[in-house]
């Protein structure tokens, strides 16, 4: 059985600050992201950054709660958005009662 991971594409212009992720975001995967994210999420104030999560294939308690810590953490300091969510991001926010605070970021 192949290795599961976990990969992340930017793309940036002047305005926007795009994070794609793909494959999985679980517990066994999030690490490297969790690590690297200061040396590739470095967002200028006049940006707006978005996280497309389109090819997410699958995203458990732990990476939405990564996901959920990486957005609140960057929502302090520019705009923040997730694009492409997937219902089991959804699914995961109505569990831990955040469907509300998760509303806010969705385009």
């Amino acid at each position: 059985m192949p290795k599961k991971t976990l990969q992340w594409d930017i793309q940036q212009n002047n305005e926007s600050l795009f994070v794609k992720l793909s494959g999985e975001l679980t517990r066994d995967t999030l690490l490297p992201l969790w690590k690297q994210r200061a040396s590739f999420l470095s967002p200028n104030q006049n940006q707006n950054l978005y996280w497309d999560l389109k090819e997410l294939e699958l995203i458990d308690s732990a990476g939405f709660t990564l996901l959920a810590e990486l957005v609140n953490h960057y929502h302090q300091i520019v705009p923040t958005h997730i694009i492409n969510m997937p219902d089991s991001v959804k699914t995961l926010a109505e569990l831990y009662d955040l469907e509300a605070w998760l509303e806010q970021f969705i385009v």
